[in-house]
């Protein structure tokens, strides 16, 4: 008697088949699924950047000043090839785009860096950069400013309420042989309050002047935060200051050179350039030159080459899956979600014509011929 036909034993191999293929199907997804798991969750990639080779660098403009590009760029790049033999860097600047920079970021980690460092164009919006980076387990050390997030690893800057304090001391020391009966005159020409740094140097500055303030000693009669340091804006400002007292200005808080410039451009058109204080940071090379020329009054030095290699410290310490303990010596800083961020917070300086000399020249971080281009020799005992 026959069990099957013709038609049944087609049947029965065809279910035969069937079985044998999902199997082999089901072997081959499990191996799969296995290398999947293992790209995921990075058993072969670096976690919290041990054994890490590859460091995505993010700066945040160029525009507002000069630093970014012919100081950090170079210097971390240079100082982090050092830590690391045969890293493989991934910079990027935003351009005063804060979009931008979130999508940097997000290319870099896609990229396989395992490492980013963040000098970012807006405090808070770069908390989604920390966020997607800690998914993938990578670390970021905030470059310079501050970035709002409670999973931040590390913030590597100079101390900012100081920098804030040392252009309101200067003016402070000084501001007597500027003044007179009516004549007392204080304009603010702040950062951008995007950036946490502005607030912290507005913070410092206000420090030392608002008892200035409160006493009578100065009136201040002006005061504006500037949108992405833009330079162009802080002339606007500038100039609407001027108009509203009619000239009448003896003080001029500045937050940076490259601002400062813009303001000393608007002092110029009211022949007011060199009677009026004038502050500034960054140890430019316009700034100096400008302290030099009488137009602007002091400068905040932060030798960035101390703020790269404390990076570059960082970096060597997570590839390598070391202790930075000792690297941050317990100092923290809190961020405005609740954390608490070990931190490396070097000393800022001040600068005027008494010590150009001795700082920054002395230090190689502006060059005399370039700072005296177009001054008579012996200007300020540096020319």
């Amino acid at each position: 008697m026959k069990l099957f036909g013709k038609s049944g034993r087609k049947l029965h191999a065809f279910f035969g088949l069937l079985m044998l293929t999902l199997l082999i199907a089901a072997c081959g997804n499990g191996g799969n699924t296995s290398a999947g798991s293992g790209s995921t969750t990075g058993s072969t990639a670096p976690v919290n950047g041990k054994n890490c080779t590859k460091v995505g660098v993010l700066l945040p403009e160029s525009a507002s000043s000069d630093r970014w590009e012919s100081k950090d760029h170079p210097l971390l790049v240079q100082d982090i090839t050092a830590a690391i033999p045969g890293v493989t860097i991934d910079y990027s600047n935003a351009q005063g785009d804060a979009s931008v920079q979130l999508t940097q970021a997000e290319a870099d980690l896609t990229k396989g860096d395992c490492i980013l460092v963040v000098g970012a164009h807006d405090s808070s919006a770069a908390a989604a950069i920390v966020t997607q980076a800690k998914a993938k387990n990578v670390p970021v050390i905030a470059y310079d400013r501050l970035i709002q997030s409670k999973d931040l690893n590390y913030y590597v800057s100079f101390d900012n309420v100081k920098v804030g304090q040392l252009q309101g001391q200067y003016i402070a020391d000084h501001y007597s042989k500027y003044v007179s009966a009516g004549h007392n005159n204080l304009v603010m020409i702040d950062g951008a309050q995007t950036d946490n740094n502005a607030l912290l140097f507005a913070k410092g500055a206000h420090s030392v002047l608002d008892p200035l303030i409160s006493s009578g000693s100065l009136k201040k009669v002006y005061e504006q935060y500037t949108p992405n340091w833009d330079n162009a804006t802080a002339q606007t400002e500038m100039e609407a200051a001027l108009t509203t007292t009619q000239g009448n200005v003896q003080v001029a808080y500045v937050a940076n050179d490259g601002m400062a410039n813009n303001v000393i451009a608007a002092l110029k058109a009211k022949k007011l350039n060199g009677h009026v204080i004038v502050t500034g940071q960054d140890a430019t090379v316009t700034g100096i030159h400008n302290i030099l020329a009488g137009d602007q009054s002091m400068t905040v030095y932060k030798a960035i080459s101390k703020e790269a290699q404390a990076v570059a410290d960082l970096v060597k310490a997570l590839n390598a899956g070391s202790d930075t303990s000792s690297l941050t010596n317990g100092n923290v800083t809190a961020t405005a979600d609740g954390g608490s961020i070990p931190s490396v917070l070097e000393t800022p300086v001040a600068v005027d014509i008494t010590n150009i000399a001795t700082t920054v020249i002395a230090d190689g971080y502006v060059a005399k011929a370039d700072v005296c281009q177009g001054l008579p020799a012996g200007t300020g005992g540096v020319c």
